[in-house]
C-alpha cells in the first residue's frame, strides 16, 4: 500500500504552522489597511480652530440678555456658515466690561498662550477717551497687542471706534485716527468703527440704553454687519 505522505503528523504540524502564519499575516495587513484608513479620516477631518474676541463691553454683552451682543450672533454666523476646507472655530469671548486699552495689553498674553487663537479680534479703546486716558498710551497699547497676536501667529482684526463731538473736534479726529493708523502700520485687518450704521442716524438715541453708550440688542446685528465682512477673509 503506497502511503499518503500529506496525512502523516509531521505534515499536519506544517500545515498548521503555515496556516497560523497567514492568518497573522492577513491581520497585520488588515491593521496596517485601518490604520491607513485612520490617518486618512484625521487628515482630511476638518479641525476646529479658536477665534478670540478681547474687548469691552460693546463686546461683553452689557445690559443685555445673553446670546444677544454681536460676540454671540457671530459664534452663530460661524456656525451656519461654510467655510473652505470645512474650517470651524470655536469662538473665546475675553470681553470685560471697562476694559481699557492696558487692561487688554495685561491680560493679552496668558490668553494667547492658552487659547492659542487663529483670530484675534481687539475691541478697545472707548474706555480710554471716556477716561481721558492719554492718546498716546492708547495707540501704544493697541500695537503691543497686535504684535502679540501676530507673534503668536494669529490673524488680527482691529475695531474702530469714535465719541461724539462734545469731546472736542481735535480730540474726537485724533481718537478716531488711532484705529487705521495702527492697522496700516501692522497691516493688518480693519473695521473703521464698530457703531456705525446707527450711531449716525438722527433717531440714535433710540438705538441706545438709557445711558446712552451701550447699543440695544437690535443694535447689535448691525455691529455684527461691520465686523463680518472684514472678518470673513481671515477665515
Amino acid at each position: 500500500m503506497t502511503k499518503d505522505w500529506t496525512k502523516t503528523p509531521a505534515t499536519a504540524a506544517r500545515r498548521s504552522v503555515l496556516k497560523q502564519a497567514l492568518h497573522c499575516s492577513a491581520c497585520i495587513l488588515g491593521l496596517a489597511f485601518a490604520g491607513s484608513a485612520i490617518a486618512q479620516i484625521q487628515a482630511t477631518a476638518p479641525s476646529e480652530r479658536k477665534l478670540l474676541v478681547l474687548g469691552d463691553s460693546l463686546s461683553a454683552e452689557y445690559g443685555l440678555a445673553r446670546g444677544q451682543g454681536w460676540v454671540a450672533l457671530l459664534e452663530q454666523k460661524l456656525a451656519g456658515h461654510k467655510l473652505p476646507q470645512g474650517r470651524r472655530y470655536q469662538v473665546v469671548n475675553a470681553s470685560i466690561s471697562g476694559e481699557t486699552t492696558a487692561g487688554g495689553r495685561a491680560r493679552l498674553e496668558p490668553l494667547l498662550k492658552l487659547h492659542k487663537p487663529a483670530v484675534l479680534i481687539i475691541e478697545l479703546g472707548g474706555n480710554d477717551a471716556l477716561r481721558g486716558l492719554p492718546l498716546a498710551s492708547s495707540r501704544e497699547n493697541l500695537l503691543a497687542m497686535v504684535r502679540a497676536g501676530k507673534a503668536a501667529g494669529a490673524k488680527v482684526q482691529l475695531v474702530g471706534m469714535q465719541v461724539p463731538p462734545n469731546y472736542g473736534a481735535s480730540y474726537a479726529r485724533e481718537f478716531a485716527s488711532l484705529f487705521p493708523e495702527v492697522a496700516k502700520a501692522e497691516k493688518i485687518a480693519l473695521t473703521p468703527f464698530l457703531l456705525a450704521g446707527f450711531a449716525e442716524k438722527p433717531d440714535a438715541e433710540s438705538w441706545f440704553q438709557p445711558d446712552r453708550i451701550h447699543p440695544l440688542a437690535k443694535a447689535h446685528p448691525l455691529m455684527l454687519d461691520q465686523v463680518w465682512p472684514v472678518l470673513l477673509p481671515l477665515l
